[in-house]
C-alpha cells in the first residue's frame, strides 16, 4: 500500500551555523509520524488478508457442510434403493432352498446357504447406513431425560439377545440428562448390544453402566469384562466400517460405534474409549448438565 508522504519544508540552520532545537524537534515528529503511518498501514493490511482468509474458511465450511449434505443424501438413496434387489435375492434364495434343496447335493445347498448368510449381512449394513444418515438429518427434540429409566428400557428391549445367559447387569445411580431421548436410546442400545455381544465368552458376563459429574457436564461410560482392545487401534475405534475383531470372531458391520459419536457431537458432547484385550473395553460419553 503506498503511503503518502508528508514535506516539510524546515529551516535547519540556525543564527550560529546549526540546526535549532525546534527544528529537530520537528524533524523528529515528522520521522515518527511517518513510522507510525507506516505501521498502521501495514497493520491495515494485515487485517484485510486475515478478513479475506476468513472469509474463504467460511466459503470452504459451507462447500464441505453441503458436500456432506449431498453425500448422506447419496448414501441414503443409494442403500434405500438396495433394498429391493437384496429382498429379491434373499426371496429367491430361499425358494430355492425350500422348494429344490433335495435336488441340489451337499455343495449346492452350502453355496446357497453362503448366498443368504451375505445377505442378511448386507441387509444389516444397509439398515445401518440408513440409520447412519438419519441421524445425522434428524430434527432433534431436546428434553429432561431420566436416564436411568431409559437405560432399563433399552435392555428390556434387548431381552433377546441376553436372555438365557450369565450376564450381570449393574446400573449405578445415573443423573438426568438434556438431549433427544430417541436418539440417547439408539445410543444406549449400540453400547449394550456391544457389551452384550463381546461378553459372549465371559462367564459371567459383566456390564456396568455409570456417571460421573465433572465441571458443568456429566460423563456416562458402559463397561464391560469382555474381549476388549488394544489401545494402539484406538484410531479406528470410531471409523465408519472399521472392526477390531474380525468377522469370524464377533459379527457386525464397523457402523454402530460411528451411530454413537455422531449422536454425542450433535449433543455438543465427546466420546472415547478404553480397553485391554480379554479383559474388556469402557465407552464414555459426555452430556451437558441439566
Amino acid at each position: 500500500m503506498n503511503v503518502p508522504m508528508m514535506v516539510l519544508q524546515i529551516p535547519i540552520i540556525n543564527e550560529f551555523g546549526g540546526p535549532s532545537y525546534d527544528d529537530l524537534f520537528r524533524l523528529l515528529i515528522l520521522i515518527i509520524l511517518v513510522i507510525v503511518v507506516a505501521l498502521l498501514a501495514e497493520r491495515i493490511e494485515k487485517v484485510r488478508q486475515l478478513n479475506q482468509l476468513n472469509r474463504d474458511l467460511e466459503n470452504s465450511a459451507i462447500q464441505l457442510h453441503e458436500a456432506n449434505e449431498e453425500l448422506e443424501a447419496f448414501a441414503y438413496s443409494v442403500s434405500h434403493d438396495l433394498r429391493v434387489p437384496l429382498r429379491a435375492i434373499d426371496g429367491f434364495s430361499r425358494i430355492l432352498m425350500e422348494d429344490y434343496g433335495d435336488s441340489l447335493d451337499e455343495e449346492g445347498n452350502r453355496l446357497i446357504s453362503i448366498v443368504r448368510d451375505n445377505t442378511e449381512k448386507m441387509g444389516d449394513l444397509i439398515d445401518d447406513i440408513l440409520l447412519l444418515s438419519r441421524v445425522g438429518r434428524q430434527k432433534m427434540k431436546g428434553f429432561e431425560i431420566d436416564m436411568e429409566y431409559l437405560v432399563r428400557n433399552v435392555w428390556e428391549d434387548l431381552r433377546p439377545d441376553w436372555d438365557g445367559k450369565e450376564i450381570e447387569l449393574i446400573i449405578d445411580e445415573l443423573p438426568n440428562a438434556q438431549g433427544d431421548r430417541i436418539l440417547m436410546a439408539q445410543v444406549f442400545q449400540n453400547l449394550l448390544s456391544n457389551s452384550i455381544k463381546f461378553t459372549r465368552n465371559k462367564n459371567p458376563a459383566l456390564i456396568e453402566v455409570g456417571a460421573q459429574n465433572y465441571k458443568d457436564e456429566i460423563i456416562y461410560y458402559v463397561k464391560d469384562n469382555g474381549a476388549g482392545f488394544d489401545m494402539k487401534y484406538i484410531d479406528k475405534l470410531f471409523g465408519l466400517f472399521q472392526r477390531l475383531h474380525t468377522a469370524e470372531e464377533f459379527e457386525g458391520t464397523g457402523v454402530g460405534l460411528s451411530i454413537v459419536q455422531r449422536i454425542i457431537k450433535r449433543h455438543g458432547g465427546q466420546v472415547w474409549g478404553e480397553g485391554e484385550p480379554f479383559k474388556g473395553a469402557t465407552i464414555y460419553f459426555t452430556l451437558p448438565k441439566v
